[in-house]
């Protein structure tokens, strides 16, 4: 079983290390609205987990984000147990509705049992996300994939 723990501050530097090898977005880690949960080795002391979500404005939706196993671990189901860990966060917090970004892992999203969805619907619910405003200010939001999940 993972060991996660909550992030902070503190942590924040290394997660975004984390996070820009696993190609992911790095926009309002520290940002208070952007929940996040890291596991460490035991025996060296570095992040080899991440997940997290971010929340919309009336807490009925969550963005999945920073969902990241370190390359060597990959393939065991650790990344299908962040992501269940992340929506029953999410859940708790009185989200209904869980979306996420992803070009290249749409597999494995399905396999947590996300449809894909329409980016505008993403873009819509979760406007004041950072995710969210970074694509659309950056134009990325027309090249991106959407997924989405009833919790």
């Amino acid at each position: 079983m993972l060991n996660l723990v909550r992030a902070t501050n503190a942590d924040i530097a290394e997660i975004s290390e984390f996070l820009s090898i696993a190609d992911l977005t790095l926009s309002g880690l520290d940002s208070p609205n952007v929940h996040l949960w890291i596991s460490r080795d035991e025996t060296t002391g570095r992040i080899f987990a991440t997940t997290g979500y971010e929340g919309s404005e009336d807490g009925q939706h969550a963005l999945i984000r920073s969902v990241a196993v370190a390359p060597e671990l990959r393939g065991g189901g650790i990344g299908l147990d962040l992501a269940e860990f992340a929506m029953q966060r999410a859940v708790e917090a009185g989200a209904k509705q869980a979306w996420l970004f992803s070009r290249r892992s749409g597999p494995f999203w399905q396999k947590a049992g996300f449809s894909s969805a329409h980016t505008d619907d993403l873009a819509l619910a979760l406007a004041s996300t950072h995710q969210v405003q970074l694509f659309t200010e950056t134009g990325q939001l027309e090249r991106e994939v959407a997924w989405s999940k009833r919790l």
